[in-house]
């Protein structure tokens, strides 16, 4: 059986509640000696506020995901950061793929432009 694949709805119930805690610790743990934790919280911040006043329509992200790819490195975690660190960008990347109805981990969202 096939699974059904991930849709950018799915990933934000899965994700976001996690990404506000994430986003928000590497800030603390990180801001000191990696300032963009700082750019990339304020990123999610608009995503999530954009995805809750958008309600069950797709919301236009491509100025944040830009951004995100350029401040990230295309989601690359600098060296010597914790797992949470390491873990934002892996979960900010799979939601930027998502997005834009890319293949993810050998899923493809068919239903990509239905949030």
């Amino acid at each position: 059986m096939s699974k059904k694949p991930k849709t950018f709805h799915d990933i934000v119930e899965k994700n976001f509640e996690q990404l506000d805690l994430y986003t928000t610790a590497i800030t603390r743990a990180h801001g000191e000696n990696h300032p963009e934790a700082f750019e990339v919280r304020e990123l999610f911040e608009t995503i999530n506020q954009k995805v809750q006043e958008a309600g069950g329509d797709k919301p236009d992200l491509n100025t944040e995901f830009t951004k995100l790819r350029i401040i990230t490195e295309n989601y690359k975690a600098p060296k010597g950061v914790c797992g949470t660190y390491v873990g934002t960008y892996n979960m900010l990347s799979e939601i930027d793929e998502i997005y834009y109805g890319k293949q993810v981990k050998g899923e493809i969202n068919y239903a990509k432009s239905s949030y």
